[in-house]
């Protein structure tokens, strides 16, 4: 079975019917954050937050985490970029490197790129072994497992998109000045090994989608449908979590009292 051929890629909305949904979800999302943040409700810090970012190029991941993001304060969030590992940091054990940012209680982080580059990139790449790669899914799983015990809300994107229109993106990116830097010669390799990477982001959805990390696959075909369904489903993961913690979701506000 083939999560990614599952995917509705066909889902779009307006103009118009995104921007007023956009606009209630990033404002449910403020107040969830200031929540967490213990800086509304009974003032006490909640949970720890952690959002991961993976898919395909071009699928508008930076778009998502600047509309997620966009209208907290930047004092509440931490927003982290990964490329591929220094020489410094490979020198260590391949997570070693993720654990700075990670958040603690009353915390928010979000990770353009994650730990899921070593059974993504850096197997279909070979920078990394087989057997390192194997080993991974597991050492993935107890991570965020540990994590999770520990209080955290994991909330796991693949944003998808097809060649297709990853193409005409590519095509749209190399036309304009400002936007053609995002474009690199990597990139145009990574799309002729599409099919290698599909197997790879299968196998990483089967193997490291568990109870405490579930994956979220996001149609991105149309960047406003996928825009408004990342930061409601930011929002429902930490709303389960607080009910599944006793937390009043929506607790009397100072003002209310």
């Amino acid at each position: 079975m083939s999560r990614l051929q599952d995917v509705d890629l066909s889902v779009a909305l307006s103009k118009k019917d995104a921007k007023k949904q956009l606009k209630e979800a990033q404002e449910r999302l403020v107040h969830l954050r200031l929540l967490l943040g213990g800086q509304i409700g009974p003032g006490e810090i909640g949970p720890p937050l952690c959002v991961l970012f993976e898919g395909w190029d071009a699928s508008g991941k930076g778009g998502a985490i600047q509309r997620l993001v966009g209208e907290l304060d930047p004092r509440h969030v931490r927003v982290a970029q990964f490329a591929a590992p220094s020489h410094h940091e490979k020198r260590h054990h391949f997570l070693w490197r993720f654990w700075p940012v990670l958040p603690g209680w009353g915390g928010m982080a979000v990770l353009d790129r994650t730990w899921y580059g070593r059974v993504l990139v850096e197997r279909v790449e070979g920078f990394a072994s087989e057997e390192a790669w194997g080993r991974a899914y597991a050492e993935i799983v107890d991570l965020e497992t540990t994590l999770a015990a520990e209080g955290t809300i994991l909330v796991k994107f693949w944003m998808h998109l097809s060649p297709e229109e990853q193409l005409r993106r590519f095509e749209a990116r190399q036309a304009d000045p400002y936007k053609a830097w995002k474009l690199t010669e990597e990139d145009w390799r990574n799309r002729e090994k599409r099919p290698a990477y599909e197997a790879a982001v299968e196998d990483m959805l089967d193997r490291t989608d568990h109870i405490h990390g579930h994956w979220h696959v996001i149609p991105a075909e149309d960047k406003r449908w996928a825009r408004v369904a990342v930061v409601r489903t930011v929002c429902e993961e930490i709303e389960k979590a607080l009910a599944a913690r006793g937390i009043d979701a929506d607790p009397p506000l100072a003002a209310d009292a």
